[in-house]
């Protein structure tokens, strides 16, 4: 007689062990997405902080051949500074890109709709006439920095076009009331020396922010020229 042999049974999950194994991917997806989320932003941050890099060495050619005035569409001291125009493309390249920011949601055509993200400091116009060579404490005196009018994360809250770039009011004026990065609490600039820095944004009553722009010495350096 042949035996038959025996028969092989496949052991399956148990409901206990589906839901331990459910949990440990809830965990590891809780730990991952914070981190990838920071990540993304450290590099739209290093994105930002490029742009304004190369928009501060185009105008710095620029003004090597312009004796050191900016340049300016309404009569001077008028507050109608609009760089992309004049520095595009022979200063900067053949990209109208450079001069939206990563944080800046809204589609990047090639054309004169194309967003600009940045503003010049309103009073570099107001008080010099756009004359870099009178700026007191170009190491201090913020020139350009992003600039909207709401919040930041908000495609609409940018304006800013090739063809009416925006100016940027002292303290970034009052629709500015949150940052583009780290939670609202930091905003890149670029300054009269050309060097960018990565500032606290405010609120105006922290001394030296990028708010501030009442506080002696250091907030009015940041957004008076003349000091």
């Amino acid at each position: 007689m042949v035996k038959s042999s025996p028969r092989l049974f496949h052991r399956g999950f148990t409901l206990i062990e589906v839901l331990v194994a459910v949990a440990i991917i809830a965990i590891i997806m809780a730990l991952a997405i914070p981190a990838f989320t920071r990540a993304l932003e450290r590099a739209k941050a290093t994105k930002d902080i490029s742009n304004l890099r190369q928009i501060g060495l185009a105008l710095q050619t620029y003004l090597n051949d312009k004796d050191n005035v900016l340049p300016v569409i309404n009569a001077a001291p008028g507050i109608g500074a609009d760089l992309t125009p004049v520095i595009y493309p022979n200063y900067i390249g053949k990209t109208r890109r450079v001069f939206q920011s990563p944080f800046d949601r809204r589609p990047a055509p090639e054309t004169d709709s194309a967003p600009v993200s940045y503003g010049i400091n309103q009073n570099i116009y107001d008080l010099v006439n756009g004359n870099m060579v009178k700026v007191v404490s170009p190491s201090s005196a913020i020139l350009m920095a992003p600039s909207y009018n709401g919040n930041p994360t908000v495609s609409a809250s940018w304006t800013g076009i090739a063809t009416l770039a925006p100016t940027l009011a002292p303290g970034g004026g009052a629709g500015m009331t949150t940052g583009p990065q780290q939670n609202g609490r930091q905003i890149n600039a670029l300054f009269c020396d050309l060097h960018v820095e990565t500032m606290t944004f405010g609120p105006s009553t922290v001394l030296g922010s990028f708010k501030d722009y009442q506080s002696d010495p250091l907030g009015k350096k940041h957004w008076d020229p003349t000091q």
